[in-house]
């Protein structure tokens, strides 16, 4: 089995060979929540970005007033949610010296951090990306009535993505519903022309 290495560079680095180190702890997408005040300077998302983090959390624009002036801001749309794509080995320590930033864990399970699969979750963040007006819901938010058949999209640009038609009172445009399950789910705008029904 081939083992990562690290190689350590110093002065007589080239007369050694690099030291083997133990096989490298996947990373996973945790979930996470950020206990901080909503208005706080610098939310967990932002602080993890800066230590060199991959980090996911769904933002909308706000208008707020500062110093008189109006500035429109990017802020979560759910204030204690964030997915964090770490390994529990740099995790860990960011988390023990951090007190407004936890794991959420599994329910009925022993302390054990929830995750969502990278496959789920780069297809959410595609969906979210590719989006011009994403609308997101919480599990509670959604009724059966609003979650129509399921499809398949083929074509544009999110072409195989499988989904729920969204049925919203009054609204002509066709929007797709893309979960995390048990977490929360995005809305996209749609081509009809690309929806495909699945039996």
């Amino acid at each position: 089995m081939n083992l990562p290495f690290d190689t350590v560079m110093g002065p007589d680095s080239e007369n050694h060979p690099p030291a083997l180190t133990e096989e490298a702890e996947p990373k996973k997408w945790y979930v996470m929540r950020d206990l901080k005040r909503h208005n706080a300077r610098m939310p967990a998302f932002k602080e993890l970005a800066m230590k060199g983090i991959e980090v996911f959390t769904p933002l909308k624009s706000r208008l707020s007033v500062c110093g008189g002036k109006r500035i429109r801001e990017e802020i979560p749309v759910i204030q204690d949610l964030l997915f964090v794509h770490e390994s529990r080995g740099i995790l860990d320590p960011v988390v023990e010296k951090t007190p407004t930033l936890q794991y959420r864990f599994v329910r009925g399970g022993f302390r054990e951090p929830m995750t969502v699969r990278d496959a789920d979750m780069e297809r959410f963040i595609y969906a979210v990306r590719a989006a011009e007006s994403p609308v997101f819901y919480v599990p509670d938010e959604l009724t059966p009535q609003m979650c129509g058949k399921k499809v398949r999209m083929v074509g544009g640009n999110l072409d195989g993505y499988e989904g729920r038609l969204l049925a919203v009172r009054g609204s002509r445009v066709k929007r797709i519903l893309i979960e995390l399950p048990n977490l929360l789910s995005v809305s996209v705008e749609v081509q009809p022309e690309y929806i495909q029904l699945i039996n």
